[in-house]
């Protein structure tokens, strides 16, 4: 793996927009609106995109082929993420009175919870390029593939071993999943919609650049 020390976090020069990559990728970044845990636009999300690391993207392209043939499509939540939207979280994590979005993402959890449990990290590997949040849309029905829990339920319900959602939704995750290992991303346990390039080329930087098409044309 290779490790990259520069200093420029600031520099998207290795990075390229997902859609030009994936024609057919679906895109609902929701840290660019207000349904998202916060409850608010989040810190260096300027236009609704997903941006990866060439490398990333490449690898995603073949897992979507493969996908395609099987009658499904990805659809994407959030890929690269700036350090400053990370920061965004934990300065919310500090307001204790905001808690608005608790029913829909954290409805079992005290705000707290969130970070101690470890679903929001101190650093997030979405800075590093080489990170996406995604699902399933079936092509023929025009809708999300059930996956038993939504994006950003911060659950033991979004562990993508959990056994308490029915057979279907649960073969849904692993047909997800299992694509997703054969393209050369890693899975994590906490969270069936998280993934990583196993060989990402930015292991030890995290980027602030912000999102936006814009900002990789300059």
């Amino acid at each position: 793996m290779k490790v990259d020390y520069r200093d420029d976090v600031m520099d998207s020069s290795d990075f390229v927009v997902l859609a030009d990559y994936v024609p057919g990728i679906i895109q609902e970044i929701r840290y660019h609106s207000t349904y998202n845990f916060v409850g608010e636009r989040i810190d260096g999300y300027e236009q609704p995109c997903a941006l990866l690391t060439l490398e990333a993207a490449r690898a995603l392209k073949i897992v979507s082929n493969e996908l395609a043939v099987q009658g499904y499509r990805l659809k994407v939540f959030d890929a690269y993420r700036p350090a400053r939207a990370v920061k965004h979280f934990a300065l919310w994590g500090l307001e204790d009175q905001d808690v608005r979005m608790k029913p829909y993402f954290y409805p079992a959890l005290q705000k707290q919870e969130i970070f101690t449990q470890g679903y929001i990290a101190e650093h997030s590997s979405h800075s590093r390029g080489s990170t996406v949040d995604l699902t399933l849309l079936d092509m023929a029905t025009g809708k999300e593939v059930d996956m038993g829990g939504p994006f950003d339920l911060f659950s033991e319900v979004s562990h993508p071993d959990y056994r308490g959602v029915t057979d279907e939704q649960y073969e849904s995750r692993m047909l997800l999943r299992h694509a997703m290992v054969r393209g050369g991303f890693r899975p994590i346990s906490c969270e069936w919609w998280h993934f990583t390039l196993i060989n990402e080329p930015y292991p030890d930087t995290y980027f602030d650049f912000p999102v936006s098409a814009d900002y990789l044309k300059k």
